[in-house]
């Protein structure tokens, strides 16, 4: 029986510097690792979760990519307006809805060096396991 195909998520900002690293590394994976699906998203966009998601994004306060499978172990971001809603408040709400089932959150430092992080994340696929 052949196993479905990976999707990874990848979310990020390509008009904020501090934010593009992920789909900026979108291209060499898809390269790297043609068995995986890599979709850049709109973390507030609706999409259907899957069993398991998996997300590539930039994580402030790391300073070396980071595989997270809990999202209780983020810090809420302030949020005063809607603009303020962020991936965190989505996780969160599609959590609470029984959504969010089994995730892995591949943090990728905001400033780390473009060829570090795809070293690094790449270390990090081989780690995961559901």
């Amino acid at each position: 029986m052949k196993k479905n195909k990976i999707t990874v998520f990848v979310f990020g900002n390509p008009d904020e510097k501090n934010d593009s690293l992920p789909l900026q590394m979108i291209p060499e994976f898809k390269k790297k690792f043609p068995e995986i699906d890599f979709v850049a998203r709109d973390p507030n966009e609706e999409c259907d979760i899957p069993e398991e998601f998996i997300v590539i994004d930039t994580a402030e306060g790391i300073d070396k990519v980071t595989v997270f499978d809990d999202i209780d172990k983020f810090a809420p971001s302030p949020r005063v307006t809607m603009h303020d809603f962020d991936v965190f408040a989505n996780l969160q709400y599609l959590k609470k809805l029984g959504k969010l089932r089994k995730i892995k959150i591949i943090g990728v430092p905001p400033m780390i060096d473009l060829n570090i992080a795809l070293e690094e994340v790449s270390a990090a696929f081989a780690s995961l396991t559901f």
